[in-house]
Parts: C-alpha cells; sequence; structure tokens
C-alpha cells in the first residue's frame, strides 16, 4: 500500500466511524496537507460536505448545524494558521456545549521545529476548549486498522461526555498525498445518543421540592443546550413567576411576556425580590436579571452541562443533572395556584405588556425593541430565529412576546459577534426556516461568509438594524468619553445594498415600521440569502428605549 493509499485509508476509517456515531454533516476548506481528509469526507456517501474559503467561518458554520441538531460536526482544514483560525468557534462550542470535531491536518514528526512550510505547533493548540485532543502517529507507522477506531471511540466518548463540547484530532500526513482509491466500504449512520446525561438522586429532588415549597420565588430559565419542556407547568404547580429568555426555548405562554421591563423598574423590583431564584441553564444576560439574581435571599442551580453559570458566587447549591428527567416529577399532583406573590407578577405583567405594545405601535419610525419583537413573531411555526450578541439579543429579551413553535438560536457562550453569518447559513442548511437579527457591526465583521455563500443556494433571511456602528456602547458608561464615536461606537458610513450586490444576496431597505414583516416575508417566499436592512438613528434609539421605559413606569404605578 503507498503512502497516498495509507493516508486515503486512515482518513476513511476516521470519518466512516464518526459517521457511525452519528456525523452527517461536515465542512472542508481548501487546502494541500488535508487532501486525504477532504477526499474522504466528500467521498462517503452519509456526509454532506460544505465547502468554506476561510476557516473561521467554516468553524461557526459547523457551530450553527451542530446547535440546531444536536449532533456532531466535522470541521477539516489544512496546516498553519488554518488550524488556529478555528479558535473562536471552539470556544463558543466548548462554552455552549456544541460538539464540534476538529480534524485537522498536520505535517509529519519530522517536518515539526525544523522551519518547515505551514508548520506550527498544533498539538494541543485548542487548550482547555476541547474535551479531548489527540495526536494521531502518521498512517504509515500505524497501519493497525484497530488502532484508528480505538483512537475516534476515545475522540467520541470525550465529546459525548458531561459535559459535551468540541474535541480535536491533528493527523499528520507524509507526501505523496493524491493517488488513493476512489471510496472503501461505508458505514450506515447508527442511532448513537450523541450526548451523555445524569439523573438527579432521590435526596437532591427532595431537597429541590423543599426550595420550592417557598411562597415568594422565581423560576428563571437561562440559555440550554436542551430545555425541559414542562418547566411551565412546574412553575404554575410551585405558584412562581416563570422568567424564560428566548435562548432558553421556554417564552411560551405562561411566562412572563414584559419581564424584563418589571426588573428594570426600581420600584417594582425593590418590592418584589424572590426569597428563592431557582435557575435552569445558563445565567441571564441582562443586568437587571442579574442583579435580580444577587439580591434573591437565595439561588438553587439546575445545571445540567457544568456551565457554573453563577458569576455573583451565590448559589447556594447546584444540582448537575438532566431537568427533563425530573422536572415533571417535582410537586407532581400539586394543584396549579394563584398566590397573592404570583398574582402580583402577572398583573404587572399584562400591565407592562400593554403598555410596551401600546407606545410602540403609535410609532411610524423603525424602532429596534419593535423589530426584535415583530421578527419574532413572524417566524413560521417550525422555524429558527439566529440571533446576534450586543443589542439584538438584549432587545429579543425584553420585547418577544411568548410564542410556541420557534426555535432560538445564538452564540451566548462567550458572547462574541464573530461568525454570525455563518452560524446562521450553517442552521440553515438542516431544512428549518431561517431567520437571522442582528446588527450592521455584527453582519460586517463575518462579511466575508455572506461573499462567498449568497450564491450557495442557502435559505436565510437576515433583519439587520443598521445604526451605523455599535448602539450597544450609547447605554453604557463609555458614550460620555470624547473618544466615544472613533474608540466605540465605530461608524462605518458602508452601503449595504453595494455589499450585497457584490455578494449576490438580496437587498431590501425598510424605514417604516409597518413595512418590515411584509419585507421579510416576501424575502423568505423568493428563497436564497437576504438582508433587510433597517436604517436607525443611535441617539433616537436610545430615547425611544427610554420612553418605552417611561411608559412601563407609569403603568406599573397605576397597578401597585
Amino acid at each position: 500500500m503507498s503512502e497516498a493509499e495509507r493516508a486515503f485509508a486512515v482518513a476513511w476509517w476516521v470519518v466512516d466511524d464518526l459517521v457511525r456515531f452519528g456525523m452527517e454533516h461536515a465542512t472542508v476548506s481548501p487546502g494541500s496537507r488535508s487532501t486525504p481528509l477532504a477526499l474522504a469526507l466528500a467521498r462517503h456517501p452519509h456526509v454532506l460536505v460544505h465547502v468554506h474559503l476561510d476557516e473561521r467561518s467554516a468553524g461557526f458554520f459547523a457551530l450553527g448545524i451542530a446547535k440546531a441538531t444536536g449532533r456532531p460536526v466535522a470541521v477539516a482544514c489544512t496546516s498553519g494558521t488554518a488550524t488556529a483560525e478555528l479558535l473562536p468557534s471552539v470556544v463558543e462550542a466548548s462554552h455552549t456545549r456544541a460538539t464540534l470535531v476538529l480534524l485537522t491536518a498536520d505535517r509529519p514528526p519530522e517536518l515539526r521545529g525544523v522551519g518547515a512550510n505551514q508548520a506550527i505547533d498544533q498539538v494541543g493548540l485548542f487548550g482547555g476548549y476541547v474535551r479531548a485532543s489527540f495526536d494521531a502517529p502518521v498512517p504509515g507507522d500505524a497501519a493497525d486498522e484497530q488502532t484508528w477506531h480505538d483512537l475516534v471511540l476515545g475522540l467520541t466518548r470525550a465529546s459525548m461526555g458531561l459535559p459535551p463540547g468540541p474535541v480535536h484530532l491533528n493527523l499528520p500526513f507524509r507526501e505523496p498525498l493524491v493517488g488513493a482509491p476512489d471510496v472503501l466500504p461505508a458505514s450506515a449512520p447508527s442511532g448513537t445518543e450523541f450526548t451523555l446525561s445524569a439523573a438527579a438522586e432521590p435526596e437532591e429532588l427532595d431537597a429541590l421540592e423543599r426550595e420550592l415549597s417557598t411562597t415568594d420565588g422565581l423560576i428563571l430559565a437561562g440559555s440550554m443546550r436542551e430545555s425541559p419542556p414542562t418547566l411551565p407547568d412546574l412553575a404554575a404547580r410551585a405558584g412562581w413567576p416563570l422568567l424564560a429568555e428566548p435562548t432558553s426555548n421556554l417564552r411560551v405562554p405562561g411566562a412572563l411576556s414584559a419581564g424584563q421591563f418589571l426588573l428594570a423598574d426600581a420600584r417594582f423590583s425593590n418590592e418584589h425580590v424572590p426569597e428563592v431564584v431557582l435557575q435552569f441553564g445558563a445565567a441571564p444576560t441582562s443586568r437587571a436579571a442579574l442583579e435580580l439574581v444577587r439580591r434573591a435571599g437565595r439561588l438553587v442551580i439546575v445545571d445540567q452541562d457544568h456551565l457554573v453559570a453563577d458569576p455573583h458566587r451565590k448559589a447556594a447549591w447546584t444540582l448537575r443533572a438532566e431537568p427533563a428527567g425530573f422536572v415533571s416529577e417535582l410537586l407532581f399532583g400539586s394543584e396549579p395556584g394563584e398566590s397573592a406573590w404570583l398574582r402580583a407578577w402577572r398583573e404587572a405583567d399584562g400591565a407592562a405588556r400593554t403598555a410596551v405594545d401600546g407606545l410602540i405601535e403609535e410609532w411610524g419610525e423603525p424602532f429596534e425593541g419593535r423589530i426584535a419583537r415583530d421578527v419574532a413573531a413572524s417566524v413560521p411555526a417550525g422555524g429558527v430565529l439566529v440571533v446576534g450578541s450586543s443589542m439584538p439579543v438584549r432587545d429579543l429579551d425584553a420585547y418577544m412576546a411568548p410564542r410556541r413553535e420557534i426555535g432560538i438560536i445564538a452564540n451566548r457562550g462567550a458572547s462574541g459577534i464573530d461568525g454570525f453569518i455563518s452560524t446562521a447559513l450553517g442552521v440553515s442548511v438542516t431544512g428549518a426556516s431561517t431567520t437571522a437579527l442582528c446588527g450592521d457591526l455584527t453582519l460586517l465583521h463575518d462579511v466575508g461568509s455572506l461573499i462567498w455563500s449568497a450564491r450557495r443556494a442557502y435559505d436565510c433571511v437576515f433583519v439587520v438594524p443598521n445604526n451605523d456602528g455599535g448602539a450597544i456602547f450609547s447605554f453604557l458608561p463609555q458614550r460620555e468619553l470624547p473618544e466615544f464615536e472613533e474608540l466605540f461606537a465605530t461608524p462605518h458610513g458602508l452601503e449595504l445594498d453595494a455589499i450585497c450586490q457584490a455578494a449576490g444576496a438580496g437587498h431590501a431597505r425598510v424605514e417604516r415600521a409597518g413595512d418590515l414583516i411584509p419585507a421579510v416575508e416576501r424575502a423568505r417566499e423568493a428563497g436564497g440569502v437576504h438582508v433587510v436592512e433597517v436604517p436607525i438613528d443611535r441617539a433616537r434609539n436610545v430615547e425611544l428605549h427610554a420612553a418605552v421605559q417611561e411608559a412601563v413606569a407609569a403603568a406599573l404605578g397605576r397597578t401597585m
């Protein structure tokens, strides 16, 4: 067997084993040293390959697929800085427990550390952000097929562990790299469970029920890889309000509709400090919710993915178990009731929702809060909304009305704006109707992915409030600095329609609030990649946000 044949055989064994463990998608970026990997992935009958010029985009594209499907996704690239480009997506995957399988080609040991071309130290490159990192032998140095099966088995077990996450297999290849057979025997996908889970102990459930016996409590649902669908029922049985972030996928009827406005109101929040907060998943996004947790009498966290999720070091105790396995059993047989505590929250929530909707409906000009509300409401049943960091995810948290049959995905592990277009396009290839909401800087940060992908038969509508810079800084103390515009707001002055034209993406510009959703629906019906741009004045945006909070304060003043 020639060197090229051995290299291809090893790559095939690795890919075939990953298929048996549930992999269906892979991204590939062009490169010479990764030829055996690229060919094995492209020729395997059960792998759908997505080619990306930029490895950073490839990593985030794979991340979008992994988040949407819960399955492992392979990311293959060549050696050198190509491997380093994967780090941002690996960090996000690590924090959000997504199973990326990094297959990085490398030079053989004799070409490391001697100044060989395109050779860097790739061993352990991703540090603690991967669950396991293996530096494989050169195919010619370990010809035994079982060696490679054992290697992939160890890799997949690590990726499925507690907590799950990305893994790295570094594969050195010697030249020649071309001259392999077309295909080898292929395995079919199996029904393997993709992640492990931990069950709660009986004494832990007893302790949770004691916590739930408190009258003045609150359930907080943060971002979660897998959300327990019966959590709203538990809140009803306990007589507690449910404050559900959109990224928990539990902002459904029964959850608070305007909870962030209640927490931001000083009088209401001072008069309604919970005795116990039972937090599921990640720590909350907003400062008001973080403050609620800090001020609560006790904090108990259900943390299935070992996120820690306790920036204030407040938790009395943490339960590391899969909530879907026990939530429906808690307070079983208890009838939902409405205590004075819950009634106060519900009445205030209704008043706040009415005030918010009534005011923003009066405005003909576009407003970022209304954009978030209306876009979330417009997503077709079974569709997915991918939301960007910075202001969009916060506006969605504040303004989204509860609804069912929608999935919401965000890169909130490390909360960066990088790789957003790639992530959304990755979500779109899984078959769900995909809408994305992001700011103009987020779009521009990953504009290379838009240029590369817009003509590649993906279907995704990007709604972009364009305030010509970083609007979130207008709400932070940096706004008072003399260097604010240059260093923080960073206005770009770019024409998004020209960028879309160059990329081959559709573009629409909306300047009236009522015209947004018809434009979004036209873009969905047309298919392909579209950008619906909504010009926003940054200073006016701050004023309108303040006006909404004032209207809520007035409405709450009439109910308390």
